[in-house]
């Protein structure tokens, strides 16, 4: 069977991506085969697509980026029983959802309730898988006082609400059109930029007990001015950080686990979790999402979807 999919053969701009037809591959063991409606873009994609990580993580060309992805099922491979063609389904792959059918471990992936679009449930993988490692890393107490650096974005976002619903108070740092969306989800807001330390310590009058900082940008020498330590301040973003000893974390097999996104999936069905979508671009439209992705601070998640 033939399918469409956005290939990159070297690192490059967002107009590297070229729109191909290839084979689509046949799940294996333990795999099942989705045909995409929705993947979501993530910064990440950005930085491998432009060579940003080029020396930490080198990649194999030719490449089919895509991570979150959201569809149906349309095959299953030798020992799956969990899921039957025509499941609606997430799941969080290592590559390959930038196209118009994908390959994921099935304990990679969970059912998507009916009441939740899948244009929804891609954003949802990543960001909450990342949210539980930060969450877990910095071990906040009932009443601590949590400063999330790029606070509007779809991992912040989900940092957000689980730090809330938890019982922290949280200082969010996001551009100011994002503030209001930011206190529904019960974050006290501020500005990035120039003056940005003496606005956070305002808000958190009784001090700062961890900083978790999703964006970026140099914020590694602010997070130390508000902690003045290096306990309990963690970046996913900036790995030069590390020279300040801040603690860089990444991504592990666990968090591509089923188990670490499926409790926001069912709590966005039932409306309990707020996902997110910044804009949504088709499939052949891709190069525009990694330009939107790479110039600004979204609301959110940037999906592509096919038809």
């Amino acid at each position: 069977m033939r399918m469409r999919a956005q290939v990159l053969h070297a690192y490059g701009a967002p107009d590297s991506f070229t729109l191909e037809d290839l084979e689509a591959l046949e799940p294996g063991p333990g795999e099942i085969r989705v045909r995409v409606a929705s993947t979501g873009v993530n910064p990440l994609d950005v930085k491998i697509r432009s060579g940003q990580l080029a020396e930490t993580m080198p990649m194999t060309f030719p490449l089919v980026l895509g991570s979150d992805i959201a569809g149906e099922v349309d095959r299953v491979g030798t020992g799956v029983d969990t899921f039957v063609p025509g499941d609606r389904v997430v799941g969080l792959a290592t590559a390959g959802g930038y196209a118009e059918y994908a390959v994921l471990a099935a304990d990679q992936t969970c059912r998507v309730p009916d009441t939740l679009a899948l244009t929804n449930a891609a954003t949802i993988p990543t960001a909450a898988s990342t949210s539980r490692r930060l969450v877990g890393f910095i071990g906040p107490q009932d009443g601590e006082t949590v400063v999330v650096n790029g606070a509007a974005g779809s991992v912040g976002s989900a940092l957000v609400q689980a730090l809330v619903d938890g019982g922290t108070h949280v200082v969010g740092i996001a551009g100011p059109g994002n503030h209001d969306y930011l206190r529904q989800l019960g974050a006290r807001p501020t500005s990035y930029g120039r003056g940005v330390l003496g606005r956070v310590r305002r808000l958190a009058c009784a001090g700062v007990d961890a900083v978790i900082d999703v964006a970026g940008h140099g914020f590694a020498e602010t997070a130390l001015e508000l902690r003045g330590t290096t306990d309990r301040v963690v970046t996913i973003a900036d790995f030069a950080a590390a020279r300040h000893g801040v603690t860089v974390t990444t991504g592990t097999d666990e968090d591509r686990r089923a188990g670490a996104f499926e409790p926001q999936v069912i709590a966005a069905a039932q409306g309990r979790f707020r996902t997110e979508i910044a804009a949504k671009f088709p499939l052949e439209d891709l190069p525009a999402a990694h330009r939107l992705s790479a110039a600004s601070h979204v609301r959110g998640k940037i999906v592509v979807g096919t038809p």
